[in-house]
């Protein structure tokens, strides 16, 4: 692989493109396609916020009416609390950017992110649209990746490939994201295509599990967006054998989207909004994998556990309080508790200053990992946070409206 394209940029057949059309202030780029040359097999992930914008509607829809072949997506305005108004601007968007394309309206999804409540300028998007057909190339996929993003300070791209039936399979895939991101989903878009060649129930399974394994392990604010999305198109090209649920080749694909998903959900979490620090939190010993996972988030998304960590300061109780009021099953007197290797806490007992003063160092770290034994069970699971600090009070505190 090139180490001058990666993301989208890798995937045989897919078309990318990113411009500006006067959403945000010039020169920033602020709308993306990305096209199909080839008829695709394509599965989605939504956000659960009741209020959901438009795009997610009409998304969903066009995702089961069958074969996708573009997603264009604007930036700056995410077209939501937007009424009817919204809805159609959201149709006809993906109507004349069909046309451009000489696709039907239905094989068009539609993203949109940015400010919530204000009418989207769909005529500048309309009279846009041609350029960004005519910027439309292979290698175009850094320029989609920027059109997308919003308070996010950097781009994100990912991608892999493995051997799959005999045959060399790329996934490649773009991301926004940086606050309001909790799972079920987080304020992120994501955008995925594999030249693979998978049974539509397969794609759609193998993009929820790894969703699931990543984007939904990632927490910064506690705050689920009405936006979110990921999609997967997949064009065959790679021309394997198809790929059907309960295979060894089903295995395969699903690690590789995993892989490329969880790389990108670390880039998002890395990029949070006014974020120093990126924690792990890991639960091990707990009575069942959801209580893992539920207590992981509950820790994860404690305001007082993440101001200690932008404070450096092991501040355990703190911890501990989260873990009691996760209500989840625990025995107090079993739990452990530590910073890296840094064990703080025993059989629910502080073990000591000297412990303490050397998770004070691990907290000076860019990353580390927070890991509770609840010693009560086999369920493990483990989630990405962030710290909370004055700058991400800032950025949101003037964030315009």
């Amino acid at each position: 692989m090139s180490a001058k394209h990666t993301g989208l940029s890798t995937v045989p057949g897919i078309l990318t493109a990113g411009i500006h059309s006067g959403i945000k202030r010039a020169p920033e780029l602020d709308l993306a396609l990305i096209l199909s040359t080839h008829d695709t097999t394509a599965a989605g992930v939504f956000t659960t916020n009741k209020c959901s914008a438009a795009s997610v509607a009409v998304t969903r829809r066009h995702i089961r009416a069958g074969k996708i072949r573009a997603i264009i997506t604007n930036s700056g305005n995410a077209n939501a609390c937007t009424g009817q108004r919204g809805l159609s601007d959201t149709i006809n968007m993906a109507s004349f950017t069909a046309e451009a394309l000489d696709l039907k309206p239905n094989q068009v999804c539609v993203g949109s992110t940015g400010i919530i409540g204000k009418p989207l300028p769909i005529q500048r998007i309309r009279k846009a649209v041609p350029e960004l057909v005519r910027q439309l190339k292979p290698s175009g996929g850094r320029n989609a990746a920027r059109a997308i993003i919003t308070t996010d300070s950097r781009i994100k791209e990912a991608s892999a490939t493995a051997n799959i039936s005999g045959k060399l399979v790329t996934i490649g895939g773009i991301a926004k994201g940086a606050g309001m991101i909790h799972p079920n989903m987080a304020t992120m878009l994501g955008y995925l295509a594999t030249d693979a060649e998978v049974e539509r129930t397969a794609l759609q399974h193998a993009l929820k599990f790894a969703v699931e394994e990543s984007f939904n392990a990632v927490t910064i604010d506690g705050e689920t967006s009405t936006n979110d999305m990921v999609l997967c198109l997949a064009n065959g090209l790679a021309k394997n054998s198809r790929i059907r649920l309960e295979t060894s080749a089903m295995r395969s694909f699903q690690r590789l989207l995993t892989e490329v998903c969880l790389n990108l959900a670390k880039q998002i979490c890395h990029d949070g909004e006014g974020t120093t620090k990126v924690i792990q939190v890991v639960v091990n010993q707990a009575r069942t994998r959801r209580d893992a996972k539920k207590m992981a988030m509950v820790i994860g998304t404690s305001n007082l556990v993440k101001t200690a960590m932008f404070g450096q300061d092991p501040n355990w109780g703190r911890i501990m309080a989260a873990i009691g009021r996760a209500s989840v099953p625990i025995k107090p007197d079993r739990i452990s508790l530590a910073f890296d290797t840094v064990t703080v806490v025993k059989n629910g007992i502080g073990i000591g200053i000297a412990s303490d003063r050397a998770a004070k160092k691990v907290l000076r770290k860019r990353e580390f990992t927070i890991t509770i034994d609840l010693g009560i069970g086999q369920g493990h699971d483990r989630i990405w946070t962030t710290d909370l600090t004055p700058a991400y009070v800032a950025l949101n505190a003037h964030y315009p409206t």
